[in-house]
């Protein structure tokens, strides 16, 4: 037997469903004909299905404490979608917020007022579009494929067009396809995908990735497959000096190059956010550094910021990589020769001295250790920090939580405050971490800080967005 509260409740799921529904294509053309990009809290809803744009909304609740509605945001898209915009990022929940908050009654007049700097016409950010060379098609090549490939929307930004691979069998081509389509953890690749014998390519969403093999850096020409002034994005880590990753440079058709683990030497070692805007001009090689320090850097620099960290330790629960054994065989480090599924590892990290390269006021005083977890994706790291002055848990969380919605550092660091948050939550997540409030400790000046990370999925975006900045794409973001 139903109740009256039975039909209300599924007649206004109905209702935000139809709303969502009608989102999508406004979504959709803002992004492909003028490459504005609309967001919830720094989320995406570009490309996403009905569900996916009412479980954003419905996140909501766990960054600012109240219920966001799609009835809330739909008006602030129509607004949007009337006027002519150049590209940009614009977070249709904010600007809802500053709506209620304002009582604004004729929004399409503030909506034209907030955006009035980009009604400015119809524009491209780059001339044509950058090419990507990805050199190695491992768990952070394909996954930076598949943003890459996402993000494609009219063609005229950054266009992964090759991969550079050994060729492992007389079926590589089909084995390398169905691996971008299935993924274990990251499920079902968005779209489709096919092959093009042919051409040796393989065929996502339109995309033509050609796979190229080769043993070295310096021996293929790109311009002969029509690839010119290509960035290589290096995923092997076989290489990380200023000489190994200088081999790229030697191939016809590439002008930069970067690789995404720890750089050596004076190899630039970027977290996107904190120190990208050191680049030197004319720098042709660059580090995205670690899925660690982009978890870690951006959280520490906000709190330094405010509260200034006199000593601190970090402690990274990290789960298993390709580098460790499935079960017990011999390895060339401690202890990561034993059976990665089944064990805890204590190994070392290089994290916690890497900070200093993006926050040269940090260096010296943190230490670091890490312990591999028998888990195939995300990562914690722990924060254990003696500040500058004390603080109490409301202030510290208060903090970095609107540091997650209203700063410089919003893409970077996430906050959650679910009270039955686990690891598996994190996958897919785009941010370089998230803050869990739930587990903040805070005594004195002393504080413990929990911060997840997808070490894949998050790291790879950071990588996009820098490989975007160096091609000349910068989304201007609003509201201001």
């Amino acid at each position: 037997m139903t109740t009256g509260k039975d039909d209300n409740y599924f007649k206004d799921w109905k209702q935000r469903e139809e709303i969502a529904e009608a989102m999508i294509p406004l979504l959709g053309r803002l992004y492909r004909d003028r490459e504005v990009i609309c967001t919830v809290f720094d989320r995406s809803l570009v490309q996403k299905s009905t569900i996916d744009i009412l479980r954003a909304h419905r996140f909501a609740r766990q960054i600012i404490d109240k219920e966001l509605w799609v009835s809330d945001t739909a008006p602030i898209l129509k607004a949007v979608a009337k006027l002519d915009l150049a590209p940009s990022r614009i977070d249709l929940a904010k600007l809802a917020i500053m709506v209620q908050e304002q009582k604004i009654t004729d929004i399409d007049t503030f909506i034209a007022e907030q955006l009035a700097e980009i009604n400015t016409g119809r524009a491209h950010q780059l001339s044509e579009a950058r090419d990507v060379v990805l050199y190695g098609f491992g768990r952070i090549g394909r996954l930076v494929a598949r943003i890459l490939i996402n993000q494609t929307g009219g063609g005229n930004k950054l266009r992964v067009r090759a991969a550079v691979v050994r060729k492992g069998s007389d079926d590589d081509l089909a084995r390398r396809a169905s691996l971008l389509r299935r993924d274990s953890v990251h499920g079902h690749f968005e779209g489709t995908i096919r092959i093009d014998e042919e051409e040796n390519a393989i065929i996502a969403n339109g995309n033509m990735i050609r796979i190229i093999y080769a043993d070295a850096p310096d021996k293929i020409d790109y311009t002969q497959y029509g690839i010119k002034n290509a960035i290589v994005i290096d995923n092997t880590g076989k290489w990380r000096d200023r000489e190994g990753l200088g081999r790229h440079l030697q191939s016809k058709g590439v002008s930069q190059v970067m690789l995404t683990a720890p750089g050596k030497g004076d190899i630039p070692n970027v977290v996107y956010g904190v120190n990208n805007g050191d680049i030197k001009a004319g720098e042709t090689i660059f580090s995205a550094a670690s899925c660690t320090t982009n978890a870690i850097v951006p959280v520490l620099k906000a709190v330094n910021d405010q509260f200034g960290v006199v000593s601190g330790h970090v402690e990274t629960c990290h789960s298993y990589t390709n580098d460790q054994n499935l079960i017990d065989n011999y390895h060339n480090k401690n202890r990561r020769g034993r059976a990665a599924a089944l064990n805890m590892v204590i190994t070392e990290t290089g994290a916690a001295k890497a900070v200093a390269k993006a926050l040269p006021e940090l260096a010296g005083k943190l230490t670091g250790n890490a312990i591999r977890v028998p888990t195939p994706n995300v990562s914690l790291a722990i924060l254990n920090l003696t500040l500058e002055k004390g603080t109490s848990v409301e202030e510290l969380n208060t903090y970095l939580r609107d540091i997650s919605l209203n700063s410089q550092l919003q893409e970077q660091i996430d906050y959650t405050n679910s009270p039955d948050a686990v690891s598996s939550d994190m996958v897919g997540s785009r941010h370089a971490g998230i803050v869990d409030s739930l587990a903040t400790i805070v005594e004195g000046n002393r504080c413990v800080l929990y911060v997840w990370y997808d070490n894949e999925y998050g790291y790879s975006h950071q990588v996009v967005r820098f490989v975007e900045e160096i091609s000349g794409l910068k989304w201007k973001k609003f509201p201001r």
